[in-house]
């Protein structure tokens, strides 16, 4: 959790093996599973598939305090898309991808 406290995220309640986060009006809820493994999916990596898609509404300024962060891995970096968003992708400590992004007006 210390991680994603890092990103702002602030733990609202954390039983053993489960985790809710918080910032502003956005919230992430994290599951342990003990022996849990992940399908192999060759493509995924490929297709930079993302975990979690989180819509803000100033993307530009959280990519700024984002890529201030000495101990966060931006792996794409702001970027706007052909359906109409701003994005940019961070992965965490697991290799989970976390996209941030914001509707282009």
């Amino acid at each position: 959790m210390q991680w994603y406290k890092q990103l702002g995220f602030e733990p609202e309640y954390y039983p053993p093996g489960f985790a809710i986060l918080r910032r502003d009006d956005i919230e992430i809820f994290l599951q342990q599973q003990p022996g849990y493994a992940a399908p192999d999916d060759p493509g995924r990596q490929e297709r930079e598939a993302w975990n979690v898609y989180i819509v803000t509404d100033d993307v530009k300024a959280l990519y700024a305090e984002y890529s201030a962060l000495p101990g966060v891995k931006i792996s794409r970096q702001l970027c706007p898309q052909d359906y109409g968003m701003m994005e940019f992708d961070v992965m965490d400590l697991n290799g989970h991808r976390l996209v941030f992004a914001q509707p282009m007006r």
